[in-house]
Formats: structure tokens, sequence, C-alpha cells
């Protein structure tokens, strides 16, 4: 096996982890087989193509890490706004933890909830703090290759222009939030596990990592109302409750290093910023063998409930779904988006950001005074609600469970019309319609119950983009692609351009309010579209999925 160069830097380490009871000879051979086969994952689309045999070794982790380059890039202006470290730092480190902290409950939770390997390591004389800290470095690892990708340009910026001083302290920040981001969400799954078990456990695992997402993006909005711009001055009143953005720690050690604001203030977030990533470490390597024991019970499967389906339920479904075909690809779906835990932790994220996002704007518009919001066209702020639509659209061909799909080679289906409306109306009843009932409700209590005819049209516009969405995406059949083969495709270019159509929806909308009855006239013309393209949209054949 090849030896890599992170192992190497690594062996400087090697009395650390000792010093922790950690057997570090045993801990490097487990990194350098977990390395070794990382490079040996290999997509689906690299698996049909023989050009590409001779790069399986090839990690494409690391080939995917340019568009992570690019990102960092458009942070760079972000380190020169204004005068004020503290805010310019504060944002810098708050973006910056919002990408490493999302790709690390997106990407990395499954490596260190893994348990394919105990089977093998169980029986072999291993210490279980030594399996526990080889998932841990095995993270950071490929945390250290994204942050170096993400800041690597950014800091040879700040190298140059604000000396070497200004670039040390910044480096030593990012290597603390880093540290302080792997181990506290290995002790939240310590937690977690601590305390259910069962298929309990993995429902309640999938909804911290969901609510995670949804908090990184409240603390990004609380870090931002943190300041205040008065004639284009910033400044900050100290609230007891940034002491909980973290990002807000690092800023406040720049500017008290380097400008000399010994206030109470910056001491104490300075002191945190230090204190709670070594003494988070120091609290996982307590608990880091109780950590292994725990993940047993994810090996627990538990038994499947079964629900009776309500007669109610089932003279809707005839409504909304009109063939034999197209109940049973409807229930399919159904079933996949309820129960498969991969899926899950891709799109419900976004549902959740469909919730804050319109609200977001909201309160950036009128800050604090909400007296004239009533009276305003901000409703039509829901629009945003729509601009996950693409990106769960994508979503829907993909699957944990993708090797079953050759079920529908077998299967005698003589037309695939009814398989995408099936897959598209469970989409829309199931994941959409409930999410997008719930904002309606409070945009209703925001803004009275005159806005009900806008929020119906929004839907129907909601049922159009997403019919929009899949004509315009490449046809495949539904949830029957790898997620492996997902991570390594590049859609952004495809779905920036389908969310213009989101500002299209508005602009038409907002124009109709201008005109008596417009937003009725509006209606009618949405539900005629809506029938006429729903009828011409999937009159897929296997040519074309097979193309």
């Amino acid at each position: 096996m090849q030896d890599y160069r992170a192992l190497k830097l690594l062996d400087r380490f090697e009395k650390v982890f000792s010093s922790f009871g950690v057997d570090y000879k045993i801990m490097r051979r487990l990194l350098q087989v977990k390395l070794t086969m990382d490079g040996r994952r290999v997509p689906t689309i690299f698996s049909e193509n023989k050009k590409n045999k001779n790069k399986e070794d090839s990690n494409q982790f690391i080939k995917s890490l340019w568009i992570y380059v690019l990102f960092g890039l458009f942070m760079i202006p972000f380190l020169f706004i204004g005068n004020n470290l503290l805010f310019q730092m504060s944002f810098f480190y708050g973006i910056f933890t919002f990408f490493i902290m999302t790709t690390m409950i997106s990407d990395f939770s499954s490596v260190l909830l893994d348990i394919r390997d105990r089977n093998i390591l169980f029986p072999k004389p291993v210490d279980r703090k030594t399996m526990s800290t080889a998932k841990m470095v095995h993270v950071l690892i490929y945390l250290s290759f994204l942050t170096i990708a993400f800041v690597g340009i950014p800091l040879i910026v700040v190298l140059a222009k604000k000396g070497i001083l200004f670039f040390l302290i910044s480096v030593v920040n990012i290597i603390l939030i880093d540290l302080l981001i792997v181990v506290l969400t290995a002790l939240i799954y310590i937690f977690i596990l601590r305390f259910f078990d069962g298929e309990k456990l993995k429902d309640i695992i999938n909804y911290v990592q969901i609510g995670l997402s949804l908090m990184i993006m409240v603390g990004y909005q609380l870090l931002i109302r943190s300041f205040e711009f008065i004639d284009l001055t910033i400044s900050l009143e100290p609230r007891w409750w940034q002491i909980f953005i973290f990002p807000m720690w690092y800023g406040a050690n720049t500017e008290m290093i380097l400008n000399g604001e010994f206030q109470l203030f910056y001491v104490i977030f300075t002191v945190l910023g230090i204190l709670v990533p070594f003494l988070s470490i120091w609290t996982f390597m307590r608990l880091n063998s109780t950590f292994e024991q725990s993940l047993q019970k994810l090996a627990y499967h538990g038994n499947a409930k079964k629900r009776k389906r309500s007669k109610m339920g089932q003279a809707l479904l005839r409504i909304i779904c009109r063939s034999h075909e197209e109940r049973a690809f409807f229930r399919f779906a159904s079933s996949t988006m309820k129960n498969e835990r991969d899926f899950k932790l891709k799109v419900y994220p976004s549902l959740g950001f469909s919730i804050v996002i319109p609200f977001i704007f909201i309160m950036n518009s009128y800050d604090t005074d909400l007296n004239h919001l009533s009276a305003s066209k901000s409703y039509l702020t829901i629009y945003f609600s729509l601009i996950i639509i693409p990106t769960i659209m994508v979503l829907l061909k993909y699957s944990g469970k993708y090797k079953g799909a050759w079920i529908f080679r077998v299967v005698p289906i003589n037309h695939l019309k009814p398989m995408f409306s099936g897959t598209i109306k469970a989409f829309i009843l199931k994941l959409y319609l409930p999410v997008y009932l719930f904002l309606s409700a409070l945009f209703i209590v925001l803004f009275g119950v005159s806005i009900v005819p806008d929020l119906v049209v929004v839907f129907l516009n909601a049922c159009i983009y997403a019919v929009i969405c899949f004509m315009i995406l490449k046809k495949s059949i539904p949830f029957s692609e790898s997620f492996v083969e997902y991570n390594q495709k590049s859609n952004g270019g495809v779905l920036f351009g389908l969310m213009l159509f989101v500002a299209l929806f508005a602009g038409l909308h907002f124009a109709s309010t201008f005109v008596s009855y417009g937003i009725y006239l509006y209606l009618i013309i949405a539900i005629i579209f809506l029938g006429v393209i729903w009828k011409v949209a999937f009159n897929i054949t296997w040519e074309k999925i097979l193309s």
C-alpha cells in the first residue's frame, strides 16, 4: 500500500496520540487502509468508461476540490470590508464555518458513524479507542484538504497584504475551528447514541443532522445582525447571546492581538476560542471508547411498523392518480422518500432552508420594524421557497439502494409516463406541500387572509416549476443511481439556470397585482398551463432514458 504524505506528517504527532492511550502504529495502519480504499472507490460514471480503468487509484474527492477553490476566491473581498477587524474576520470565519459544517454533516458524518469494519476489527486485538481515533483522524485528513482548497488563496492574499502575524493568527484560528467542528459533531452523536437505540436512533440522528444544517443558517444570520451599519461605520454592541456564535470568538482574538483591544468582551471570546476546542478534544478522547460501544446500536434494525391505509387516503389517491400504475409508483416514491435515510439527509435540510429563507429576506428588508409589513407585497418572498425544487428534482434519481433498480427492467411497464408522473406527484404532495402549507400559515398570520389567492398561485407555479425542471434535467429512472455518482457530478450551471424561472414567476405575479382582479386571471392561466404542460412532459420512452 502507498505510504501517504498525510501519514508521514502525522508521524510527528505520534507521542501526542500515545499520551491519550492510542496505539499509534495500529491507528496508522487503519488510516493507510482507509485512504487506500478511498482511492479505489470509483463512481459509477467512471466504471463504465474504459478510458478510466487505469485511474481507479486516484481519489475523486481530491479531484473535486477545485469547486472549493472557486468559492474561496469569493471570500477574498470580505477580508477588506471596512476597518473593523472583528467584523471582517467574524464574517470570514462565519462563511468558512458554514461551508465546513455543511460538508461535515453531509459527507463525513457517515464516516464517523460507519460500522462496516467492526466485523473485521473486533476479533482482532484492536483497542476501541484506537478505532474511534482513526475515524476522527480520517475525517480530519479530508477536512484539511478541503480547508486548504477553500482558504489557501485567501490566506496567501492575507500574507501579502496584511503581514505574517495576521497570517499566522488566521491559520491557527482555522485549525481551531476545524477541530471544534469535528469534535462537537462527534460529541453530539455520542450524546444521541447514549440515550436512543434501534430504528428510533437512526431517525433521531437524521433529524439532528437536519437541525444542525438549519442552525448553521440561523447562526449565520445572527452573526450578521450582531453588527450595526451606520453611515458606512460598522459597530458592535455586545449581547449575551453572541457568546454562542463561535466564529466571533476568532474575530475577537484577531481584533485583540492586532489592535490591542483588551476589553473584557474580547478577552472572554479569545479564551473561549482557545479553551473550548481543546476541552472538546479532551472530552471526546475520554468518551470515544463509549462512542465505539454505542455504535453497535446502529446495527440493530428493529421491526418495521406496518400502517394500515385509511379509506379516505385511498380515495384521495384515486383522485390524484388515475391509473393503477401511477398509484403504484406514487406509493413506491412516497415510501422511499419517507424511509430512506440517505435520501432524507440530502433533501430534508433543503426543505428546512425553504422555510427559513423567505423570512430572512423579510427581516433583512424590515429589520425590526414590521408595522408596515401587512400592507406591503413582501409576501412574494415566498417564491424563495421554490429555489430548492431543482435540487430535489435532481436527487429523485438517486438512492442508497440503487442496485434494486433492475426491477424496472423486469416489470412489464408499457409506458413510462405513470412512473415519472407518480414520482413527481409524490414529491409535490409528500415533501413540498406540507412545508408549503406550514409556510403559508405563517404568511397568513403576517399578511392577512387576503393573500390566500396569491398563495394558491404560488403553489400552482411550484407545480409548473417542478415539471419544467423535469423537462430540462437529464432523464433517469427514479431512485436508480448511486449517491456516490451524485457527489461527483456538477449540476451547478443547470440548477442556476433553472432558478431564473423562479424570478420569472415572481415577476409575472408581481405584475398581476397592478391589474384589477389580475391575481384571479393569473390563477386561471396557471391552472390551464399546468394541465397542458403536465400532459406533454412525461411522454418519455426507454430510448430517451438509455441515450
